[in-house]
């Protein structure tokens, strides 16, 4: 968890939020794939019309996260959490409702996201800070400190195409929690890598909670979200079912699904 000063937090509750989601909605729209046969194909192709599912992905959510504190969002696979955090990272719009965010972001939302499998890692690392904000020069001391975090020195120069998904994995935790952020979102990555990489990543995490950054946490590991987030909110079909502290939410969620929350294994399921 954060840890603010009692001066720090009565700022944190006077200042602007760092992060504020407005009664927003998020509506995918799909083509519907039923049972497919030759007639009813070529009825669709001569009226030229497509049978469209709406999916509401996110409904009418409203959150204000402070600055320096930590938030954690939970729920069952399809809730709605990777759709949310993409909407606070900016790279997707609401369909309704507004979101606005103050301060520099880095993002860690899925597996790779934003590198290029043609360049090396080293490219992708240097492509990153810029996009992210940095001058070359401080890029120039971040890289050592990016490459030592994820122990894959040896394979900088090689394109990312021949990366192995644990590779993968270490340099984007990497390059995303050392751009010096304002704002940290990271979805799912205290889930990924071998022992070591993961008790590694929980430390990086923990310091950087510590150093009272704005943190957004999406993970099914409850014993983390319980040690790392100030608050927790509970997705449940795009909507918020609970918030509040994680015991109390947490407590919620395993009741609901009937498993014990101290079993990662079956949090991974649910």
């Amino acid at each position: 968890m954060s840890s603010l000063s009692v001066s720090e937090q009565a700022a944190a509750v006077t200042a602007p939020p760092a992060i504020r989601v407005e009664d927003v909605s998020i509506t995918y729209q799909t083509a519907l794939q039923g049972r497919q046969t030759l007639i009813g194909t070529l009825s669709r192709m001569r009226r030229r019309k497509r049978i469209v599912k709406e999916i509401k992905a996110v409904r009418n959510v409203s959150l204000e996260i402070p600055r320096g504190s930590v938030l954690g969002i939970i729920g069952a696979n399809g809730a709605g959490k990777s759709t949310l955090m993409r909407a606070m990272s900016g790279i997707l719009p609401p369909t309704s409702g507004r979101i606005e965010v103050k301060g520099r972001v880095s993002t860690l939302l899925a597996l790779g996201v934003g590198f290029d499998r043609k360049l090396t890692g080293r490219q992708n690392v240097v492509l990153g800070g810029l996009a992210a904000g940095l001058s070359r020069e401080q890029m120039e001391r971040k890289y050592q400190e990016i490459v030592d975090f994820a122990e894959i020195e040896e394979f900088m120069d090689m394109p990312m195409r021949t990366y192995s998904s644990g590779m993968y994995s270490r340099l984007a935790f990497s390059v995303a929690v050392n751009m010096e952020p304002d704002i940290l979102l990271i979805d799912e990555a205290l889930s990924t890598g071998d022992a070591h990489f993961k008790r590694k990543s929980f430390d990086k995490m923990a310091e950087l909670c510590a150093a009272a950054h704005t943190i957004v946490l999406v993970s099914h590991a409850m014993r983390s979200m319980r040690q790392l987030c100030d608050e927790l909110v509970w997705l449940d079909k795009g909507q918020i079912r609970a918030q509040g502290k994680p015991e109390k939410v947490i407590r919620r969620y395993t009741r609901h699904f009937a498993v014990d929350e101290d079993d990662e294994a079956a949090q991974e399921d649910v």
